[in-house]
C-alpha cells in the first residue's frame, strides 16, 4: 500500500481508507448504506490491515453515533495499528448547541467522539460543514485549544467553499493556530466540480484531498447499465434524490469510457473509477467502503497498477463538463492563468 502525505503535513496516510459509513444502519438513510455489525466489522478491518489500509473515516451522525460506537468496540485491541479520523459540526440531537461550530458544541462533540471509539485522541478531526454563525476566529482556536490538550493530532474540513476554506487557513496563519491539511470532498468520475477552486486551493495551500463517494454516490459499482432498471440492491432507490445529480446520457458516456478501459486492462469498474482518482493532483486518500468481504477486496484491487496515460485521457475527454463562471471564463486567459489539470 503507498502512503501519502497529508496535503503538506508530515502525516502519511494510505492512498486507500475505509469508510464507515455502513458501521451501525441506523435510520433509513444509514440503513441504505449497510448494517455492518460489531463482528462483520472486525472481518473487514482485519482485511483491511492485511492490505495496508490503516485509516478508517467516520462521524458523528453516521447512524447518530452508532458508526463510532461500532469502531471503537471494533478497534479494541488494535488502536495502536490504525488511524481514525472522524467529523463533527451537523446536528447532533434536538439540543440548542448540538449543531455547528462553535466551543461549545466542538468541544462536546470530541468528548463524546471519544467516548464512543473508545480512544484518547482522534488522528484527524474534520468540520462536515462550514458554520457561518460562529466566528472563524473561534473556530481555530477551539481547535487550537483540542490540538493542545492531545485530544486530536490533525484537523480539516469537508463540503466547504473556497473561500471557507481560505479564510480559516489565513486566519490561522494570523494568530498561530493549526492550518487546515485536509479537505473531505466529493469528487469522482461523475463529479468532477473539486476541480474548479478546491483543487487549485488544495495545490496552493497544502490541503490534501479525502475523497469521499468515489464511485459516484453509487453509480460506478459496475452494476448500472445503458437502458436497464436499477439492480434491486442498488441503494440509488432510497438515496439518488438526497445525492449529487448526474444526468444519464452524460452517466453513460462515461460509463461508457470505463467499459472500454475495464476491457483493455481486465479491472472493474469500481477499480478504474478508484485508480483514475488516485492519479489526480492534491488526492492524499480515496475513501472506499463496503458492506461485505466481496466488496472490499474488489476495491482494495484498485492499487498495485496505473492506468497508462492515454487511458487517463479517455476518461478525461468522456467526463468533462463545462465549467461554471468564473472559471470557463479563466480558461481563456490560460497563459497568465494555467489549469491545474
Amino acid at each position: 500500500m503507498e502512503y501519502r502525505h497529508l496535503g503538506a503535513s508530515g502525516f502519511k496516510v494510505p492512498v486507500l481508507s475505509f469508510g464507515t459509513g455502513t458501521f451501525g444502519g441506523k435510520g433509513e438513510f444509514f440503513e441504505a448504506w449497510g448494517a455492518t455489525d460489531v463482528a462483520e466489522a472486525r472481518r473487514l478491518i482485519d482485511i483491511c490491515f492485511d492490505a495496508g489500509v490503516t485509516l478508517f473515516d467516520t462521524a458523528d451522525i453516521y447512524s447518530n453515533g452508532a458508526s463510532e460506537s461500532v469502531l471503537g468496540e471494533a478497534l479494541k485491541g488494535k488502536r495502536d495499528k490504525a488511524l481514525i479520523s472522524t467529523k463533527a459540526t451537523f446536528r447532533f440531537d434536538d439540543a440548542p448547541n448540538s449543531v455547528g461550530s462553535s466551543r461549545f458544541h466542538l468541544i462536546q462533540a470530541v468528548d463524546s467522539a471519544l467516548k464512543r471509539l473508545q480512544t484518547d485522541y482522534i488522528d484527524l478531526f474534520q468540520l462536515h460543514g462550514f458554520d457561518a454563525k460562529t466566528p472563524i476566529a473561534e473556530v481555530m482556536s477551539t481547535l487550537d485549544d483540542l490540538v493542545r490538550a492531545g485530544k486530536i493530532r490533525y484537523t480539516g474540513v469537508s463540503n466547504f467553499s473556497g473561500w471557507h476554506l481560505m479564510k480559516s487557513q489565513d486566519i490561522a496563519d494570523r494568530y498561530g493556530y493549526p492550518r487546515y491539511v485536509a479537505n473531505q470532498a466529493y469528487y469522482s468520475l461523475v463529479g468532477r466540480d473539486y476541480e474548479w477552486e478546491l483543487m487549485p486551493l488544495g495545490i496552493d495551500q497544502g490541503v490534501g484531498a479525502v475523497v469521499w463517494s468515489p464511485l459516484g454516490w453509487g453509480r460506478l459499482t459496475g452494476k448500472i447499465k445503458r437502458g436497464q432498471p436499477l439492480p434491486d440492491t442498488s441503494r440509488l432507490h432510497k438515496t439518488a434524490d438526497m445525492g449529487p445529480p448526474v444526468p444519464d446520457e452524460y452517466l453513460f458516456r462515461v460509463l461508457d469510457a470505463v467499459d472500454e478501459v475495464a476491457a483493455e486492462t481486465g479491472k472493474t469498474v469500481p477499480q478504474i473509477a478508484l485508480n483514475w482518482l488516485l492519479q489526480r493532483p492534491t488526492v492524499s486518500t480515496v475513501l472506499i467502503g463496503a458492506r461485505n468481504e466481496e466488496q472490499l477486496r474488489q476495491n482494495l484491487g484498485a492499487v498495485g497498477w496505473n492506468l497508462t496515460p492515454e487511458q487517463m485521457a479517455k476518461l478525461d475527454a468522456a467526463s468533462a463538463v463545462r465549467p461554471a463562471y468564473p472559471y470557463w471564463h479563466q480558461e481563456g486567459f490560460a497563459e497568465r492563468n494555467p489549469k491545474v489539470v
